[in-house]
């Protein structure tokens, strides 16, 4: 269970499941032309909860400081695992996530795919080592690339057999996930600032530069709840615009998306403790689930 904790296998799954959605939920239900088939798709999410391992690996590898202070409960590397052991995993799940993306690149006739692996294990590295203790850069960055687990889906599926003939709704299908990858982008930013602002104690300890650190716990609340607003405001102008013919999809979205996040926002101002800002981190996680869980709903709206 140590070992299953120290890669966070539930936001690994939670990248499975993802990437599954966009392809079983969104890709398939409406006949576009793909590329992968089950074992493509599969050495994809290989591939990428590989790399994602290896780079929650060497983030508390780097953590070990900042966890003992704001977890140390929690702390696994240097209780349960060993420093060397947890390096090792870190280079095996790295050998073989950029190996599968390797093969996987070839197999679709993409070999220069391969180097989206590679930069994405260098950025989680990098991210770890350096720019986590760098305003903001680090939360913009790891935001990034949760988002790019997303889009890498659609370059793998949509670009390989892009025509003439198909560019059209291939292009379209490509835009609906870059739709969600900024969805993803935007609600892990708001979490990591969340998750800055909960471990405030141990960061600074550490000589991190976080936002909270920078400017106060106060005022880096206050930035959390006024860039809450844009996700809020962007989610009831699609609504507006392109679902109000949708009852399902309408109620679904206000109910399960907007709702939420109006409700953490308001929990943001009367946030007191640790425990405060991690119940609006987990809040921020559940509300990006819902907002995958829609996937499921696109073959009940009109696609435009």
């Amino acid at each position: 269970m140590n070992f299953l904790n120290l890669i966070r296998w539930k936001n690994l799954l939670m990248i499975a499941f993802m990437q599954l959605l966009i392809k079983y939920a969104l890709l398939e239900p409406f006949g576009v032309q793909t590329s992968l088939d089950g074992l493509g798709i599969t050495l994809l999410i290989l591939a990428t909860i590989c790399i994602a391992a290896a780079g929650n690996i060497i983030n508390d590898l780097y953590d070990i400081e900042t966890d003992i202070v704001n977890k140390p409960d929690r702390v696994i590397i240097g209780k349960s695992i060993s420093e060397k052991t947890a390096y090792n995993l870190f280079i095996v799940f790295n050998v073989i996530g950029v190996g599968v993306g390797f093969y996987l690149s070839h197999r679709v006739g993409r070999a220069p795919f391969f180097s989206l692996f590679v930069i994405i294990s260098v950025l989680l590295y990098i991210y770890a080592t350096y720019l986590k203790s760098t305003l903001l850069v680090g939360n913009i960055v790891i935001s990034i690339l949760v988002a790019f687990s997303l889009i890498i889906v659609g370059i793998f599926e949509l670009i390989p057999t892009m025509t003439p003939s198909n560019q059209q709704i291939q292009t379209v299908f490509f835009k609906i996930i870059l739709d969600y990858a900024l969805f993803a982008f935007s609600i892990n930013l708001l979490r990591e600032i969340a998750k800055d602002i909960e471990d405030i104690d141990g960061d600074y300890k550490a000589g991190m530069n976080t936002l909270p650190i920078a400017i106060g716990r106060e005022r880096a609340k206050q930035i959390l709840t006024g860039l809450s607003f844009f996700p809020i405001i962007g989610i009831i102008l699609y609504v507006v615009s392109d679902l109000y013919k949708q009852p399902i999809a309408v109620g679904y979205f206000l109910l399960l998306i907007v709702g939420p996040l109006i409700y953490t926002s308001i929990k943001n101002f009367d946030a007191k403790t640790k425990k405060d800002m991690h119940h609006i981190s987990n809040m921020y996680k559940l509300i990006m689930l819902f907002g995958m869980l829609s996937l499921l709903l696109y073959k009940y709206v009109i696609l435009n």
